[in-house]
């Protein structure tokens, strides 16, 4: 995965979002997508697109007279290399800080909660 996933901007990330929900799009379409509650321009959502497109993270199609643009990772696979990244920055690479952090967190539903019991248990039984 391109390292440029770390220089993306909270505006940028919300075009990606929107891309995400959509799976491909041109710039209308993404512009659809977008928050109503701030003015954006074609041109800002363009401009933001095609920022994307050089940082790896979207790519492009031309069909007819528009550009079709597409994520090039999940949101998952961008969530992933970040949190790995933050971990390098912050705790010297140990995930066991981020994960301990989060997991004491009250934010969890009981779902939550047994689903991550339920990986846990998995994973012990793959070391076994």
């Amino acid at each position: 995965m391109a390292a440029h996933h770390r220089n993306i901007t909270d505006t940028e990330l919300s075009v990606l979002k929107a891309l995400w929900e959509l799976g491909e799009g041109s710039v209308r379409d993404v512009l659809g997508r977008l928050t109503p509650d701030r003015d954006w321009a074609y041109t800002t959502a363009q401009t933001l697109l095609n920022r994307l497109e050089a940082k790896g993270c979207v790519k492009s199609e031309k069909r007819g007279r528009a550009f079709v643009f597409q994520p090039v990772y999940t949101r998952d696979e961008i969530l992933g290399r970040s949190l790995d990244d933050l971990a390098s920055r912050i705790s010297d690479g140990k995930a066991m800080p981020l994960l301990l952090n989060l997991v004491q967190s009250p934010k969890f539903s009981r779902a939550e909660l047994q689903r991550f019991r339920k990986l846990l248990g998995e994973l012990d039984e793959e070391e076994s």
